[in-house]
């Protein structure tokens, strides 16, 4: 079964969606018939968010867009790949360090699934220090994410942190 070349997959953890992540599913939709953003899960990471509430919560941040299909995924991004027909993988890169990193994970990938084209695809400036983890890290001390995240996504983790606060 070949790949479909029109068909995209943008894979990350997303713990917790951010602005930056928005926009680049945002623009990587414009360019493609269909693009999966694919929730992976990363047994390095440790996440604030279980793989099915970043689900709810990306579905519902980009729930107006027709070609989007938000999903989850254990395992190897390459065997989403390869079975949903994705020809592309699009990749964020924010600054240099990021692309070393992606660029030889690409090359993974390539060899896993040789029909996979990887897109880098760099972030927007006003994103370019948005970051995951310093932003759980920052909402942990009180600060004021609102600017960095989808407003669902403070709510939601203003009241998570709350709740982990009461139980300490």
């Amino acid at each position: 079964m070949s790949s479909n070349i029109r068909t995209a997959m943008l894979p990350g953890s997303f713990d917790p969606p951010t602005l930056g992540h928005v926009d680049i599913i945002e623009r990587s939709a414009r360019l493609y018939d269909r693009l999966y953003v694919v929730i992976a899960d990363n047994v390095n990471k440790s996440y604030l968010f279980t793989p099915e509430e970043r689900l709810a919560m990306l579905k519902e941040i980009l729930g107006g867009h027709g070609n989007i299909e938000v999903v989850t995924h254990s395992g190897l991004v390459v065997d989403f790949a390869r079975t949903h027909r994705v020809g592309v993988m699009i990749r964020g890169v924010r600054a240099l360090a990021d692309f070393g990193y992606e660029f030889e994970l690409a090359m993974t990938n390539k060899q896993l699934y040789p029909g996979l084209e990887v897109l880098f695809l760099p972030t927007s400036p006003k994103y370019f220090l948005l970051r995951s983890s310093a932003i759980k890290e920052m909402a942990a001390f009180g600060a004021d994410i609102t600017s960095m995240v989808p407003p669902l996504v403070a709510d939601i983790m203003k009241r998570r942190i709350r709740a982990h606060q009461k139980q300490a």
